[in-house]
């Protein structure tokens, strides 16, 4: 086997991380202009080409205002109903009821489809049902959540045959967006910036057979080093030019 066949056989074997660090080191302009560049480009897309959207809650109190809450058979059956409302929150009459709600308020036509994909329920401390409609008009997020919590409690006492849940707290109209969110998605940018830059530095580290240390001398063509001569990078002024000329 010949020393190149060595060399290439030994590189392919393991990495150098040390030599492979100090590259990183030296190269700490690029990673900080591809993160700034990753950074902004993340920006620009969040501001110019990401719909913002706008979020608004109400909330369902499961239990109604004649039931007796001291009552352990009571919360316990409250408890186990508050999974059966959430599928009922999304259910078609319910959704139908909402949308003719909303047809009457603003005006603006909405289909089932619409409307379920703008809707999630959650279950929270066990009894508290929330209904939160996500939009891209904050005003239209909390008409949605208000008209499925109001239709839902509807449906629950048609349901149930009794009085209807306690309504906890109404949706509002959101003061700022939900998403996307600037910072997050900045910093995103900047790592993804950065990753790239150490891609690339290490694509070029690893198809970079060259020999340029006296430990790659000794380790790839198994040769003792005799002497090293140190290259001179410093640059001449033109006095010292003309002076050696003159010498010459």
């Amino acid at each position: 086997m010949s020393p190149t066949d060595k060399k290439r056989n030994m590189t392919d074997d393991y990495i150098d991380l040390g030599a492979l660090f100090s590259v990183f080191l030296r190269k700490w302009w690029l990673f900080a202009v591809c993160g700034i560049a990753g950074g902004l480009i993340m920006l620009g897309i969040t501001l110019t080409l990401i719909t913002p959207l706008y979020k608004s809650s109400s909330m369902l109190y499961v239990l109604s205002k004649t039931t007796s809450i001291t009552s352990v058979t009571d919360l316990t059956l409250a408890s186990e109903l508050t999974a059966d409302y959430a599928i009922i929150a999304k259910s078609h009459p319910v959704l139908d009821g909402a949308i003719e709600q909303v047809s009457e308020e603003s005006g603006i036509e909405l289909t089932r489809n619409q409307v379920s994909a703008m809707i999630s329920v959650s279950n929270q401390a066990s009894r508290i049902l929330v209904i939160t409609a996500t939009s891209d008009d904050p005003e239209l997020a909390a008409l949605i959540a208000n008209a499925v919590a109001e239709r839902t409690m509807e449906q629950m006492a048609e349901i149930t045959k009794t009085d209807p849940p306690t309504m906890v707290e109404k949706a509002e109209v959101a003061a700022r967006r939900s998403s996307p969110n600037r910072k997050r998605n900045t910093l995103k940018g900047i790592l993804a910036g950065i990753a790239l830059a150490g891609l690339y530095q290490t694509i070029r580290f690893l198809i970079n057979d060259n020999i340029k240390t006296e430990e790659d001398i000794e380790k790839y063509l198994e040769l003792p080093t005799l002497a090293c001569i140190p290259e001179n990078t410093k640059k001449l002024s033109r006095k010292q030019k003309q002076r050696k000329k003159k010498q010459k």
